[in-house]
């Protein structure tokens, strides 16, 4: 069963083929005898899951409806808060933090009976897309040890593609759910900016973090995303009065097939790996053999989005992380004045990635610079949020790669961070805009590393992207 989506779990749980106690403790099985190697999670609560497993077996005996993630086990990336459990962010100086609340996407989960099963590694306060920046382990790809599992939320990639969850949570500043699910070959959905609540989320660029889903297919996507999205006072960038009714669910893919979809031409370029691109021309010769129809487009000033975020992110990501000064959060190591407490607690506490983006930002946000660098950047961060709604003048989705190569090996990129920096090149366009945007594993690769292709829809038109994803999956399932 460990294999099993989460709408056959649902199934074979409403239909008492098994129970939720058996599903939990076969994943509890799998985490024991698999995550020594792969080291995707930082804690696992055996404890909670099986009490809740429990709390949803009374419910069915008793007859009672369950919900579809009633009884499902789901990885929890570790800077989203649990109540009374500990939330490192991958980071030593929050070794010892306890979660005094539940992030608003964990109340949910919570009232859905799903099973919390555990918290899952990741770069350091997200900074990273390779997992190998985490303050307490490197995390492997299933696919093959010696390669990276992508990052930020490589933990959680690692644990729904290894079947030691069924779905997971992770965060998105830059294509850190999407970058991941392509190299560990599963679904990530980074939803619209403001979709999903961020309260509960240990922020790294608030302007550009998002929560968002990890799943083996894109209907499991689907579930995730209809039960954590929705309006919410705890967060004022949260959006109210959007209503997805039932086409998440339930998708018309007659009518789907009527959306056009757009080809960028300047996200297939030099420089993009072969077997990417050829995966990629697959893709779309699937999509039009089911019926769609495609048509070039151009976002120009795409080319500048990698240099705007680099500037724009580790300036939020410099004032967010002030914080951990030493004094609420931190190693308090024993320090006797307050600005070596500051010096120690933060080089102890902090790693080299964390302190070289701090750095950056601390400058582009000094004095002298602010001008020459961040509001040059947002102001090119307009002009790519102008490109694409230009494009979404005349289609539908945008498709392009997800990343541009498979995944690399584990220490190949940490001493060049400007190489690790472009593994973001086809994601971070869309967290600058704030679109959804979706990475399936292109079909054809067995025995091989896993490739994405992304999917990129308008704003809050994630039921777009996730039919035409739902549509690719069914032709590749009738056509083999």
């Amino acid at each position: 069963m460990i294999d099993f989506t989460i709408k056959q779990l649902h199934r074979g749980l409403r239909e008492k083929q098994f129970s939720a106690v058996e599903v939990s403790e076969a994943y509890l099985k799998q985490i024991e005898e698999k995550d020594k190697a792969l080291e995707a999670y930082l804690s696992v609560d055996r404890e909670g899951a099986l009490s809740t497993a429990k709390g949803v077996d009374e419910l069915l005996k008793r007859g009672e409806p369950i919900g579809l993630l009633a009884g499902i086990p789901l990885a929890i990336k570790d800077n989203i808060l649990i109540e009374g459990q500990r939330a490192t962010a991958g980071s030593k100086i929050l070794k010892d933090y306890i979660a005094a609340y539940d992030a608003t996407v964990i109340d949910k989960l919570k009232r859905e009976n799903a099973v919390l099963i555990g918290k899952t590694n990741l770069d350091e306060f997200a900074m990273g897309s390779s997992t190998e920046n985490s303050g307490y382990q490197i995390t492997k790809n299933p696919h093959d040890l010696s390669q990276v599992p992508g990052g930020s939320s490589g933990g959680s990639a690692v644990a729904v593609a290894a079947n030691m969850a069924a779905g997971a949570l992770g965060s998105d500043t830059g294509g850190s759910i999407r970058q991941p699910a392509s190299f560990c070959g599963v679904v990530g959905l980074k939803p619209t900016y403001g979709a999903v609540s961020r309260h509960g989320l240990i922020a790294l660029a608030s302007s550009l973090d998002q929560i968002g889903s990890l799943t083996k297919t894109v209907e499991d996507a689907a579930i995730l995303f209809r039960a954590i999205t929705g309006h919410d006072f705890h967060d004022s960038t949260s959006v109210a009065g959007i209503d997805y009714n039932d086409e998440l669910l339930n998708p018309n893919l007659d009518d789907l097939k009527k959306l056009v979809i757009g080809i960028p031409e300047e996200y297939f370029i030099e420089g993009l790996d072969n077997e990417v691109a050829d995966s990629i021309n697959k893709v779309q010769k699937s999509l039009e053999e089911a019926g769609f129809k495609f048509k070039k487009i151009s976002l120009p000033h795409t080319k500048y989005a990698l240099s705007v975020y680099y500037i724009i992110m580790p300036a939020e990501a410099s004032t967010n992380l002030a914080r951990y000064d030493g004094l609420r959060y931190g190693t308090r190591g024993g320090a006797s004045n307050l600005s070596n407490l500051y010096e120690e607690n933060r080089g102890e506490g902090f790693g080299s990635e964390t302190k070289r983006r701090i750095i950056l930002g601390t400058f582009v946000l000094s004095a002298g610079y602010y001008d020459a660098y961040y509001s040059k950047a947002q102001k090119v961060r307009t002009l790519i949020k102008q490109d694409f709604e230009e494009a979404f003048r005349s289609v539908d989705v945008i498709l392009s790669p997800t990343a541009p190569t498979p995944a690399f090996k584990i220490g190949e990129k940490t001493t060049n961070p400007l190489e690790m920096y472009l593994s973001d090149v086809f994601t971070l366009p869309v967290n600058l805009v704030g679109l959804p945007g979706i990475s399936i594993p292109a079909k054809g690769r067995e025995g091989k590393l896993p490739i994405g292709f992304q999917l990129i829809g308008r704003p809050f038109r994630e039921a777009d992207i996730l039919g035409v994803g739902r549509v690719y999956e069914r032709f590749e399932e009738v056509s083999s």
